[in-house]
Parts: structure tokens; sequence; C-alpha cells
């Protein structure tokens, strides 16, 4: 690596962008406790967590995980993946209470 560069390999000063895509995730609470996501937008996903959003952000991590092998290993990604999101979005997020 090059003294210009960082981590990620860009040079240093270079602004990079990251383009965002927006799945669904289908929620449901386990029997012992905790919640499993899965999503039909990106198959082979299951994220397990103790809250929703906890399960909400491993679905996320994981995601960015089948992205990154999809594209180190030259495969097509899920269509869902390809969509980048432009403009506006209307987006349903969870909130503890208690």
């Amino acid at each position: 690596m090059d003294a210009n560069e960082h981590e990620t390999g860009t040079p240093r000063g270079e602004v990079v962008t990251v383009d965002e895509v927006t799945i669904r995730l289908h929620v449901e609470p386990l029997e012992d406790g905790g919640y499993v996501a899965t999503s039909a937008d990106v198959p082979g996903l299951v994220a397990e967590g103790r809250s929703i959003s906890e399960a909400a952000e491993i679905a996320q991590g994981l995601t960015r995980k089948i992205v990154e092998s999809c594209l180190d290993h030259g495969d097509p990604l899920p269509p869902s993946l390809s969509r980048l999101a432009r403009g506006p979005l209307e987006l349903t997020v969870a909130v503890g209470i208690r």
C-alpha cells in the first residue's frame, strides 16, 4: 500500500461516494426470545438479534458482505441490490419503547 493510501486503497483526500439500496426485511419473533430477519430481496439472508433493531442492523451488515462477495468473485448481484436509491425515500424503522 502506498503511503498516500488509506486501508481502503483509495488515495488520501479522495472523496469516496457510497451508493445505497433499500431492501425489505421480514422480521419474526423467536419462541426463545429475540427476532429473526430474512429478505426476499437478498436470497440466503438470515439475521438473528435480541431486538428488531439489532436483527435489522445485523441484516444490513450481512447484506454488505454478500454484495462484497459477489463483487469480489464476479458474481451477479441479486436484482434488488442493483437498484440504486436516488431521490427521496419512504422508510419504516423500528423504535424501541422499553
